[in-house]
């Protein structure tokens, strides 16, 4: 092989190196958990794999695992993520009476959440076009929908679904 081809070569590889890591990093991105809010489902410094491509041509749905921007702010002033789970799609109508979710009047069976129940009480509301109503599943502990800080969260906010925890290794695997 000649010294021309040789380098076409390489530069083709690092060409296609370059787009690859582009697609990988626009469409997924790591992220390391900060809080128990989504406890047992998900633990602090677990290290997830956020998915974006599912909502760029749909909408997320009940039970999503999704991870948002908020108008919260960091120690360094940066806007924080939050990761929460869907619970109600515009247009829903959400109540919590006697540590009981529902929506649309039907109680939501929730085996994931920390204590099996959910404290507070939320008059009936409806969810606002182009928004969600989130929360985390360890419900004493989250801040989420219920709060006035966070609220319904802007479709707009979503920066994807939470696919793969890859850490610690002993987890690895999808998250449903």
């Amino acid at each position: 092989m000649s010294q021309g081809n040789t380098i076409k070569e390489w530069v083709k590889t690092i060409i296609i190196s370059i787009i690859i890591a582009f697609i990988i990093t626009t469409f997924i991105r790591p992220t390391l958990v900060k809080g128990y809010s989504m406890y047992p489902t998900i633990d602090e410094y677990d290290y997830l794999i956020i998915n974006r491509i599912p909502y760029i041509a749909d909408e997320p749905d009940y039970g999503d695992i999704v991870v948002f921007k908020t108008n919260q702010l960091t120690i360094d002033g940066s806007e924080k993520d939050l990761i929460k789970r869907v619970i109600g799609l515009p247009g829903d109508i959400i109540e919590i009476e006697k540590g009981v979710v529902y929506r649309n009047g039907k109680a939501l069976d929730e085996p994931y959440i920390y204590g099996g129940s959910t404290p507070g009480e939320l008059d009936p509301t409806v969810v606002e076009e182009g928004k969600l109503f989130v929360m985390g599943d360890n419900r004493p502990n989250s801040l989420d929908s219920r709060d006035e800080r966070v609220g319904e969260v802007p479709m707009s906010s979503i920066q994807g679904k939470v696919m793969v925890r890859l850490f610690p290794f002993s987890k690895i695997g999808t998250i449903e």
